[in-house]
């Protein structure tokens, strides 16, 4: 006799960084296979989710935000995530009559917790030996790209994250596993792997770079080794949140064989060696533009992209102009900059240096921007007249939106392309460029 229950329902709220996307696919598969489906809305839904950032106090006023709103819309909600590792602020910001309906708060990564969780609070309705999951899982990113996770934690210290103390030191996953996921999204359609951790070069250091048993054949938990391995799978390869250790240099030779594509992703935040030494980051920004001039030698089309923050306490207008004048030099393709934010937390608190005021901050950001887009202007112009593959995210009849191998989803530019026939999404054509603006470019398929 079968069971003619209903199958629950729960909605999901994914806050964060890609990182917390993948914490979120992993919830949403296991609850999938165990016969629960997704909700469009909170109201009706049997249970909420809402898998929270901790990183910036923005980011946990949002994720609070969010929580409020599970709240009121349903009332039977289920926190984790960053910020559930820190229960005592969500307690603070929830009267107690609102607080006792979260039926459990968790930390990150813990999948485990939060499906225990879902299943006190609405048992599953469906045998999870007969229900059908694709063999890669859910995913919250389109078909065509997904982030592949390869470690949890960071073993840094930098004065203005907190990082650590929510989701630990680094532990790396084996390779073989990280390439058997790897080798099943590519199956199920997927063009483009964009590999994440909190510190994607130094995978494999916790695990001493052992072996584990890939196909016929033994892989070393090495960042070079994993790189090659995920080249030869036949998708785009783009490496993210890569700390610039010296081995770094050896896989800048797999970009320029076309293995993985010649896209890094570095977070150098400064450039002033005072103020990397008070943020406990790498100071010698000489010798990474020796780096970067060595890189490009080797790897022409090589793309750099980087975050920088503005604003660090003590952080003067000598020290933001050598930010700048290295930015100049440095000549990255793709920047970002943050303005500072104080994280309960921090060991920055506690370093004693005067706050930059807010205004200056915003000022310092602006002019950092402008340096920045004037940078990305001409880059982006040398471009004009060249073919270059780009991926499609967003399909159209006569004009489609994709992107080349210098840019990644939701953070870069975009390529908007005209097109004699209707393009798909995940189609992969040669564009032809002829004309660009200061983020982006505009071509013709051919």
């Amino acid at each position: 006799m079968t069971d003619a229950r209903p199958a629950p329902r729960i909605s999901f709220v994914s806050l964060g960084c890609p990182k917390a996307l993948v914490d979120s696919e992993r919830i949403i598969t296991q609850l999938r296979a165990e016969g629960y489906e997704l909700a469009r809305k909170h109201d009706g839904a049997d249970a909420v989710i809402v898998n929270t950032c901790g990183f910036l106090d923005s980011a946990k006023a949002e994720s609070l935000e969010a929580i409020g709103a599970a709240l009121r819309e349903n009332g039977r909600v289920i926190v984790t995530g960053c910020m559930g590792a820190e229960p005592e602020q969500i307690r603070a910001a929830f009267p107690q009559k609102d607080f006792s309906n979260l039926l459990a708060i968790t930390g990150p990564q813990a999948y485990e917790s939060v499906v225990a969780a879902v299943h006190q609070a609405v048992p599953p309705a469906h045998d999870p030996f007969v229900d059908l999951v694709p063999p890669q899982g859910v995913k919250l990113t389109p078909r065509h790209y997904a982030y592949l996770k390869i470690s949890e934690g960071c073993n840094h210290r930098c004065t203005f994250c907190i990082i650590p103390k929510l989701r630990g030191d680094l532990v790396s996953r084996p390779a073989g596993d990280v390439l058997r996921e790897a080798e099943k999204l590519v199956k199920a359609g997927v063009k483009e792997l964009l590999v994440i951790s909190q510190d994607t070069s130094a995978y494999g250091l916790d695990l001493r770079y052992a072996d584990s048993p890939w196909k016929d054949r033994a892989v070393r938990a090495r960042f070079f080794d994993l790189a090659k391995e995920l080249g030869s799978l036949g998708a785009w390869v783009r490496l993210h949140y890569v700390y610039p250790y010296p081995h770094v240099d050896e896989v800048i030779g797999l970009m320029a064989e076309g293995l993985v594509l010649p896209y890094l992703d570095i977070p150098f935040q400064h450039a002033a060696p005072s103020v990397l030494k008070n943020m406990r980051r790498p100071g010698d920004q000489a010798s990474t533009l020796e780096r970067i001039r060595a890189w490009r030698a080797i790897a022409p089309d090589l793309t750099i992209r980087s975050t920088f923050i503005v604003g660090f306490p003590g952080e003067t207008e000598a020290e933001f102009e050598e930010l700048l004048d290295w930015l100049r030099e440095a000549k990255l393709d793709r920047v970002g900059a943050f303005k500072y934010e104080p994280v309960a937390g921090a060991r920055a608190n506690d370093l004693g240096l005067p706050p930059v005021p807010d205004e200056v901050k915003e000022v310092r950001w602006r002019r950092f921007m402008e340096t920045q887009q004037a940078i990305s202007a001409r880059i982006l112009k040398a471009r004009v007249g060249q073919r270059m593959q780009v991926i499609v995210d967003e399909a159209g009849p006569t004009l489609a939106r994709g992107r080349s191998k210098a840019d990644a989803p939701e953070i870069d530019g975009a390529v908007h392309i005209a097109s004699r026939r209707p393009l798909r999404a995940g189609e992969i054509v040669t564009v032809k460029i002829e004309r660009a603006d200061a983020y982006d470019l505009h071509g013709t398929a051919v």
